[in-house]
């Protein structure tokens, strides 16, 4: 006698949104490739220290490459950063770091400085995308087809590279700025305003490459606590 299967339930139908794997970055990158064509990806690195240049990178893959390991370089170790830097750069098919000057974050405001690194980043790309991914929530000055995506250094493979990119780039700066300045110990917290780096203001002062009005609220309260 044949078992009854009226009591159950197609397997499908008893997945949960828990269940379902997110789409990898590249497969979220490869579906827009069908719907849109070459896709860009775009970050920044180095909005808050208190030091420095902000940078910024744009990344195009080709449709098929796959990268292992790529994800939001704030995830990743120093080392493994590096490791994929140089294989972003050799399997990218178009690739630009750019930056905006500490003059220029004075001038303009940090926000506004950020939005033009990522602007020369994807001006300097050899070849134009069909929509251009920018993490975050704010567009920056580009023309083309652009669009934010929130958490996007988690979500594409072409952002979460921008974001390598930029942020090993950038560390690399400071690295060399601390040979300039080996004071103010550049290369442990890369210009971030941690308890050593404000130590290091104490005692020397601001140099050349520190940012003024990011320490505006820092000297105005250290004078209300003497007055």
């Amino acid at each position: 006698m044949a078992r009854s299967r009226l009591n159950k339930q197609p397997f499908v139908e008893q997945l949960t949104l828990e269940d379902i794997e997110k789409p990898s970055l590249f497969g979220y990158d490869s579906e827009l490739r069908t719907q849109c064509g070459i896709v860009c990806g775009i970050d920044e690195a180095g909005r808050g220290p208190l030091a420095g240049d902000v940078y910024a990178a744009a990344v195009i893959f080709d449709e098929g490459v796959v990268i292992d390991g790529i994800n939001d370089s704030k995830k990743l170790t120093e080392k493994k950063r590096e490791q994929l830097f140089d294989e972003i750069r050799e399997k990218a098919a178009a690739y630009c770091i750019a930056v905006a000057t500490i003059a220029e974050i004075e001038e303009m405001n940090i926000l506004n400085a950020a939005m033009l690194a990522m602007k020369r980043a994807y001006e300097g790309l050899q070849k134009k995308a069909d929509i251009i991914l920018v993490d975050g929530n704010r567009l920056p000055p580009i023309d083309g087809n652009v669009k934010t995506v929130v958490k996007g250094d988690a979500t594409s493979a072409s952002i979460a590279a921008a974001s390598i990119l930029a942020k090993v780039a950038r560390d690399r700066y400071m690295d060399e700025l601390a040979k300039q300045y080996p004071q103010y110990g550049f290369e442990k917290h890369k210009g971030y305003g941690t308890k050593a780096h404000y130590a290091a203001v104490d005692e020397y002062g601001l140099c050349p490459v520190h940012r003024p009005s990011f320490f505006k609220k820092y000297f105005a309260d250290k004078d209300g606590q003497k007055s």
